[in-house]
């Protein structure tokens, strides 16, 4: 990834307040490492995650030879020894996500007390900052991934459905490699949803705001719209876009501020749309729209079904207009 440093103005005077987070480089001061070293290893883990997902093949032709042949037994054993292992996989990407949901609690916990202002935070622990983006840009790429493999749910409705079956026939499965059915309904739960990721993220952030009270939750969305409007900066000025070594820092820029205005949206009572919103949200969506449309249709679409406030009246036409697909 390219030289990652992003620029904030804030209104103080006319020159005074800008600050650089380096999203690359940034490294943990004292009081930091022991959060950063603690989220590292959720991160470090996620790097695996999405190798694992990206190779995610499914089990599709066994399935169908074993729907076509119900009463042939081999052919029932090759699809069931062929989904087992990917189940395996499955149930570990959705305890992956509860790892995820813990990590972003540690960095809240820490970048919204009442010590200083949210922007004070992201300008004073930039390690921890960066490690929030990244913790958004995982969220993004696995949402993305996961959009596009239908498998998924079809090897995870294969397994639920045969292991139904052999406990009506009283058939034995191997034990070791059994989803309880309390564990199956909630992860059937989390790969209903077209973006799981993101849904246990924003599920995670509302219920920060809601357990810990004593924090005014302006803490929370004022860190949330600082970071989208950081990227969009960053996005927008070619100064600062001239910097990037290649095509995959603006990529990581995109999903962190998609990300961010999404949790943004979820958390704030009146949403990210309204006028009186902390975020330029005409400006986020000109420069997702000035990028390759490939690279950042599931953004868009993020964006369009995965927020809470976008069809409110209170958001405006040209809004979601803005934001229609094409």
């Amino acid at each position: 990834m390219g030289n990652l440093i992003k620029v904030l103005t804030r209104d103080i005077d006319n020159n005074a307040g800008n600050f650089f987070l380096d999203f690359e480089n940034a490294q943990p001061s004292e009081s930091e490492t022991e959060v950063w070293e603690k989220v590292n290893q959720v991160l470090t883990e996620a790097k695996v995650i999405l190798e694992d997902l990206q190779t995610y093949k499914g089990a599709g032709e066994e399935i169908r030879q074993a729907i076509q042949n119900p009463n042939v037994e081999g052919v029932q054993d090759k699809a069931w020894a062929a989904v087992v292992p990917l189940v395996t996989k499955l149930k570990t990407f959705y305890e992956f996500s509860q790892k995820l949901e813990s990590s972003l609690h540690c960095l809240l916990d820490v970048l919204t007390t009442t010590d200083s202002t949210p922007t004070q935070h992201l300008e004073q622990k930039q390690a921890l900052a960066r490690q929030f983006a990244h913790i958004l840009h995982f969220t993004l790429r696995f949402d993305e991934l996961k959009m596009t493999n239908p498998a998924i749910q079809n090897d995870f409705s294969y397994y639920r459905r045969t292991i139904s079956r052999m406990r009506i026939n009283n058939m034995s499965s191997d034990p070791g490699s059994e989803v309880n059915n309390e564990l199956a309904n909630r992860m059937s739960l989390f790969y209903a949803s077209a973006t799981p990721m993101l849904k246990t993220l924003s599920d995670a952030t509302s219920k920060f705001v809601a357990d810990n009270p004593e924090v005014p939750i302006e803490n929370t969305t004022v860190c949330l719209s600082t970071m989208a409007c950081v990227c969009k900066v960053m996005l927008e000025t070619p100064e600062y876009r001239s910097r990037f070594a290649s095509e995959e820092t603006v990529l990581f820029c995109l999903r962190v501020m998609v990300g961010v205005i999404i949790l943004y949206d979820h958390v704030h009572p009146a949403g990210a749309f309204v006028k009186t919103s902390n975020i330029d949200m005409k400006g986020c969506i000109k420069v997702l729209k000035e990028q390759a449309p490939s690279s950042v249709e599931g953004l868009l679409n993020a964006l369009r079904y995965t927020t809470k406030h976008l069809n409110d009246e209170t958001t405006s036409k040209q809004i979601k207009n803005m934001l229609q697909a094409n």
